[in-house]
C-alpha cells in the first residue's frame, strides 16, 4: 500500500534532515515514526487500564522501605 502527504518546504526539509540523520529512506522514516506512535499509544492505554484495575481492586500501595524490610534488605 502507498499513499501520499502534503508538506511545506519546512515540513520536508526537516522530515528529509531527520531521515538523514538516521539512515532511512524518507518513506521509512515516516514509516517507523509512524508504527511509533502507535506503540506509544497502546503502551499507554495497557497502563492505563493496569491503573485502574489497581484501583477498582481496593489494594493499597506500600512505601518501598516496607519491602526491604520484608525482604531482609
Amino acid at each position: 500500500m502507498s499513499f501520499s502527504i502534503r508538506l511545506t518546504d519546512e515540513e520536508r526539509a526537516l522530515a528529509e534532515s531527520y531521515a538523514r540523520l538516521h539512515s532511512y529512506s524518507l518513506s521509512e522514516a515516516f514509516k517507523r515514526a509512524l508504527f511509533e506512535k502507535i506503540e506509544d499509544e497502546y503502551d499507554v492505554a495497557l497502563g492505563q487500564d493496569a491503573y485502574d484495575e489497581y484501583l477498582s481492586s481496593g489494594r493499597q500501595s506500600r512505601p518501598i522501605d516496607k519491602l526491604w524490610e520484608e525482604c531482609g534488605l
